[in-house]
């Protein structure tokens, strides 16, 4: 029997009802931040992934799905592709390639699978699913602003708040500007160099190669270490101070509760100043729903104009299990089963199910064959509220017996009425 590579799945009722409200409500908001739904490839080139997420990084160096594609001229070397483990690389792409700076700031999102190559746990698998978004543009758009910053993180904590997330947790902190980070890297290096030796093997790579990214490490034994390390608030400039202190303050004023984190860090080379996370308790250990940042070189690393940017991707796989107990809740039920009985009924049922259709009623239809028990027994397993009886004499009289599932009463109503009375009684 084949069955589905390890690390992906199939998503299947009734979890794909609360797929598609997570998917609904998150629209809704974006909306209401005037957002605009943007999609990109889900395999690019490879270099803009080396280019823009980092060579040294955890993606880029082990968890990437490339291949060369295969040319057509038997002597030259096919074009080097990836399946995207991220997709803001892929939106800045987007945004130099069709020149989006002449819109002014772009507010873009995205709904998709990812790809990466990394080892399956609770919530992560390697086909897994983001909701992103992006305000990208020209300085003169007004992109480099704190209040861009601000308006991201509301616009966040009222995404959670929608879904009916409680108790999340925003983890706050600034990575710098690239002359800070500089002199904070070579701190960071200095206070590795005579304690890195009793630090995992990740670690001791990336004291190398990338000091930065210790604080990403989870082993319980190299914390005390990493405890002791020189934070990068000590080392940030007089611009990326006041930027960060004015973040929190638009926070404090529309009410968005945040924690500051010195050892909260992105795993992505091109963060600037603002980074951030949501946590939530109910995913263990692996806590995190979403994290993002502020990337203001991204573009001129890729070759545009500058344009600062910030932006955030949810892992909508983990954002789906902190939701797991509603999944009933939000899949809509059968509002009404058809029960045609007796030769020639299946075609009267079909007409009133596209009547009834209509006028947005979630209709489920019988079988003729079927005896009156089986389906009223077939109505109440798939959580119909009626189930509605379709015979040669209602046909005749134009008047049907609906029986109420949950109460047992039964009534008869006339043809024309039977949309209204299934809808009045949600």
């Amino acid at each position: 029997m084949i069955k589905a590579v390890r690390g992906t799945r199939d998503l299947l009722p009734p979890e794909t009802a609360l797929w598609n409200f997570v998917e609904a409500a998150v629209r809704d908001v974006f909306r209401a931040y005037n957002f605009h739904e943007v999609r990109t490839p889900i395999f690019e080139s490879t270099e803009l992934f080396s280019r823009s997420v980092g060579e040294e990084t955890d993606i880029v160096s082990k968890e990437m799905y490339t291949w060369e594609d295969r040319s057509r001229a038997e002597s030259e070397r096919g074009q080097s592709l990836t399946l995207r483990p991220e997709n803001t690389a892929g939106v800045v792409r987007a945004y130099i390639e069709h020149k989006l700076w002449d819109r002014g700031l772009n507010k873009l999102y995205y709904i998709g699978p990812q790809f990466r190559r990394e080892r399956p746990q609770k919530g992560r698998y390697r086909q897994f699913y983001q909701i992103g978004a992006e305000v990208i543009g020209p300085p003169s758009a007004g992109s480099e602003s704190p209040a861009r910053d601000a308006e991201v993180l509301e616009l966040l904590a009222t995404l959670l708040d929608r879904l009916g997330i409680k108790n999340w947790n925003l983890e706050l902190n600034s990575v710098g500007c690239p002359n800070d980070r500089a002199v904070y890297n070579e701190a960071l290096r200095k206070a590795l160099e005579p304690v890195v030796g009793q630090m995992d093997a990740d670690c001791q790579r990336r004291a190398v190669t990338n000091p930065l990214r210790v604080f990403d490490c989870k082993v319980p034994a190299d914390q005390p270490i990493i405890d002791k390390l020189p934070r990068i608030s000590e080392y940030l400039d007089e611009p990326c101070r006041q930027h960060f202190q004015q973040v929190q303050e638009i926070l404090n004023a529309v009410g968005v509760r945040f924690s500051l984190s010195d050892r909260l860090v992105r795993g992505l080379d091109y963060y600037t100043r603002t980074a951030f996370e949501f946590t939530h308790g109910a995913l263990g250990a692996q806590n995190a729903i979403l994290g993002g940042g502020r990337y203001d070189g991204l573009s001129e690393s890729l070759g545009g104009p500058p344009a600062p940017g910030i932006g955030f991707a949810i892992g909508e796989d983990r954002l789906v299990l902190a939701l797991k107990e509603s999944a009933e809740a939000v899949q809509r039920k059968p509002d009404v089963y058809i029960a045609p009985l007796g030769a020639g009924m299946d075609r009267e049922a079909a007409r009133l199910a596209r009547e009834m259709r209509r006028h947005d009623v979630v209709v489920e239809l019988g079988d003729e064959s079927f005896r009156l028990k089986k389906s009223l027994e077939t109505a109440s397993k798939i959580g119909a509220r009626f189930a509605l009886i379709v015979g040669e004499n209602e046909v005749k009289s134009a008047s049907f017996a609906l029986k109420n599932l949950e109460t047992g009463e039964q009534v008869s109503v006339p043809r024309a009425e039977l949309a209204q009375k299934i809808q009045s009684s949600h």
